[in-house]
C-alpha cells in the first residue's frame, strides 16, 4: 500500500527535543527507521543555524534546515546557509534606534555570527539560548545583512504589546514578525521577558514547502509538519498534515489537524511509527 505522506518537517524546541533538551531515543531510532525506509525528513526551526548544527548532525541528517524562522536554508552537508532573505539595511537601523531609545535589549543575527548590544547586568540571563554570540557596544551592532533582529523587554505585560508597539514605532516596512513569552522557551520558564523577532518577510517555516516540492518532487500534500508554537502555524496550516504537540498553545492547536501528547514521552515517535513505518 502507498503510504500517503513522504515527508516529515520538524520543530526542534518543543517538539522534538524535551524541557532538558534532551532527544528522546525511540524518537530519534525512529526517524531514523523513516529516513531508511525512504522518508525526507527536515528540520524547520526558529533557531540558528549554528543552534541546528547539533541536533542535525545527531539524527545525521543530510537533507537542508530551514532556519531563523523561514529567513534561511542551512545546508548540514555544506556547513554554510545555502540561501537567505535580508531585511534592509534602513529598517534594522530604524529598529535599532527605536529599541535603544525604549531600553530594549537587541540582538542582530548575520550568517557569519550573532551581535548583542552589551547587556546590563540583568539582561544577561536573557541570553542563554544564543549561539556565537558576541557582546558589542550598540554602534557596533551590525545593520547589513540582516538575518532577524530580536527585541527582548522586561517591561511589557505580553507578547503581543511589544509586537504592536514595535510596528507603531517603525512602520511601512514588509517583515515577518514571531512573538512569544519567553517562558515559553525550556530553560526560562519563571522568565516575565516577551520578545519579539523580526525577519525578513517570507512564509516563515512554511518556506519548506517549495524546497520540499523544488529538491525531491514532494507536495505540499504529501507532508507531515510537527510543532508546538505560534511560529509554527504557517506550516501546520499548509502543510497537508498539520501536527501540534499536546502542550502547544490554542493558536497552534487551532490550526492543526492532529494534536498528539507533549514532548516528554515517545509520542512523537509513535507519531513517526504510526506514519511513516
Amino acid at each position: 500500500m502507498t503510504r500517503p505522506y513522504s515527508a516529515l518537517v520538524l520543530d526542534i524546541d518543543g517538539t522534538l527535543l524535551d524541557e532538558q533538551e534532551q532527544l528522546h531515543e525511540r524518537t530519534a531510532s525512529a526517524i531514523a527507521r523513516a529516513r531508511a525506509a525512504g522518508t525526507v525528513v527536515m528540520l524547520a526551526t526558529g533557531r540558528s543555524h549554528h543552534g541546528t548544527r547539533e541536533i542535525a548532525q545527531r539524527l545525521d541528517l543530510d537533507t537542508p534546515a530551514i532556519v531563523f524562522n523561514g529567513a534561511a536554508v542551512y545546508g548540514l552537508r555544506e556547513d554554510r546557509l545555502l540561501s537567505q532573505y535580508w531585511l534592509a539595511d534602513a529598517f534594522v537601523s530604524e529598529l535599532l534606534d527605536y529599541a535603544q531609545s525604549t531600553e530594549l535589549l537587541q540582538v542582530v543575527a548575520r550568517a557569519d555570527a550573532q551581535a548583542v548590544r552589551t547587556p546590563l547586568a540583568h539582561e544577561a540571563t536573557l541570553l542563554g539560548g544564543f549561539r556565537n554570540l558576541h557582546a558589542v557596544p550598540f554602534t557596533q551592532l551590525p545593520r547589513t545583512e540582516a538575518l532577524r533582529v530580536t527585541l527582548f523587554s522586561q517591561r511589557h505585560a505580553d507578547s503581543a504589546t511589544l509586537l504592536d508597539e514595535v510596528q507603531r514605532a517603525v512602520p511601512g516596512h514588509p517583515a515577518y514578525y514571531t512573538h512569544f513569552g519567553l517562558c515559553a522557551l525550556a530553560g526560562f520558564r519563571d522568565s516575565s521577558a516577551q520578545v519579539v523577532d523580526v525577519q525578513p518577510y517570507c512564509q516563515g517555516k512554511a518556506e519548506a514547502l517549495p524546497l520540499l516540492q523544488r529538491n525531491y518532487g514532494i507536495a505540499p500534500e504529501q507532508v507531515v509538519a510537527v510543532g508546538d508554537a505560534s511560529n509554527d502555524i504557517p506550516i501546520l496550516r499548509a502543510a497537508g498534515l498539520g501536527v501540534a504537540m499536546g502542550h502547544a498553545n490554542p493558536e497552534t492547536k487551532a490550526v492543526a489537524k492532529r494534536v498528539i501528547g507533549d514532548n516528554h514521552g515517545t509520542a512523537l515517535a509513535e507519531l513517526i511509527e504510526e506514519l511513516f513505518l
